[in-house]
């Protein structure tokens, strides 16, 4: 912890214990939490972002769309609009969120939609689309009134939550101790090469927390792909790689990144962050300036979503710009246990319907 998060400690004390009451206050059942007729599936982190929660999302749509009539549910953070909306491919991000609006790009036959009250947007789903029969929620392990009957919960591998703090001193959204409320963990964006001995250290770590299942993830870079008409499709053998990113967390692209470049040149801005034209203007002179032809400029997929308008295309013409899609994939034999898991859940809910 740095010196100055270290003078916020009492701030830190004074949110920690507000979080405490008001989780005990669902715990002893004087704030309700609503359980639904048909099954809820609910990925959260107890951090402020950067655990991975969209791919996985988009690994549980995968795999489950051909049984199930999906319905992802997000509250579509920093959209511009308010209440209720279905997510279509010509939204824009301010509109419904930058994940929301990847998700349903993705997944064009499942319902995406965003609410900033869980309980009311499950209920509108269900009156809208009588038809869906799973819902998943984005981010939602903090909204209690909403009791999923699957509680997925994940921390980040360089970053778990064990090793951090409350806010405002670290940047966990509640104690630690919140972490047994899960139904499983995922331990997202391991490294590809993932060793017996970290699989054995997070399980000690994580031993004191009661957890019943421990899976661990890693994330799959595909190809390449033009954020712009007329970029080259397979590039090959750039030199220098500037990475503009407005996520949480940017180690594991940093790292890939790493691999396939001489020279990284990084440029970060805050989790969800709306690039302006004065932001590529600058990228724009920027990429000019640094000496050398063999470059190339990349976002992450959540960016590229936020760089759909028309007046922001304009500012990258002419320049190779590409973002890279990724995919979860499961370590080891996780993929078969994970999958076990969630079809047992999705069964015993068939058998015995709302289990509230």
């Amino acid at each position: 912890m740095s010196p100055f998060r270290l003078l916020l400690l009492p701030l830190c004390l004074i949110y920690g214990f507000i979080t405490w009451i008001r989780n005990k206050l669902f715990d002893w059942r004087l704030l309700p939490s609503k359980s639904f007729s048909i099954p809820v599936i609910s990925l959260g982190n107890l951090s402020t972002g950067g655990t991975g929660k969209t791919p996985h999302v988009e690994y549980l749509v995968s795999y489950l769309r051909e049984k199930y009539n999906i319905a992802v549910l997000s509250r579509g953070y920093k959209r511009k609009t308010k209440g209720f909306r279905i997510a279509g491919p010509n939204n824009r991000a301010s509109e419904v969120g930058d994940e929301p609006l990847q998700i349903c790009r993705k997944f064009p036959d499942i319902i995406v939609a965003v609410h900033e009250r869980r309980g009311k947007g499950i209920k509108k789903i269900m009156k809208l689309h009588p038809e869906v029969n799973l819902i998943i929620l984005d981010d939602a392990y903090q909204h209690r009134f909403v009791k999923p009957g699957l509680n997925l919960l994940l921390t980040e591998y360089y970053k778990p939550f064990f090793k951090n703090f409350i806010l405002p001193c670290g940047n966990l959204r509640e104690s630690k101790r919140g972490a047994k409320r899960a139904h499983a963990l995922i331990v997202s964006k391991t490294p590809p090469v993932f060793s017996p001995l970290d699989r054995n250290y997070f399980h000690k770590k994580l031993d004191k927390y009661k957890l019943e299942k421990v899976f661990f993830s890693t994330v799959e870079y595909g190809s390449w792909i033009p954020l712009l008409p007329g970029c080259q499709k397979e590039p090959k053998g750039y030199k220098t790689i500037f990475l503009y990113s407005g996520i949480a967390n940017t180690a594991a692209i940093e790292e890939h990144l790493k691999r396939n470049c001489q020279e990284l040149i990084m440029r970060k801005f805050p989790d969800h962050y709306q690039f302006s034209a004065s932001d590529l203007d600058k990228l724009r002179q920027e990429y000019k300036d640094t000496y050398g032809g063999s470059k190339a400029i990349v976002v992450t997929e959540k960016d590229a979503m936020r760089l759909q308008q028309k007046e922001l295309q304009d500012k990258l013409k002419g320049l190779p710009v590409f973002y890279i899609p990724i995919k979860v994939v499961f370590q080891n034999g996780d993929q078969e246990e994970f999958e076990k898991l969630v079809d047992g859940f999705l069964a015993a809910y068939k058998l015995f319907g709302d289990t509230k």
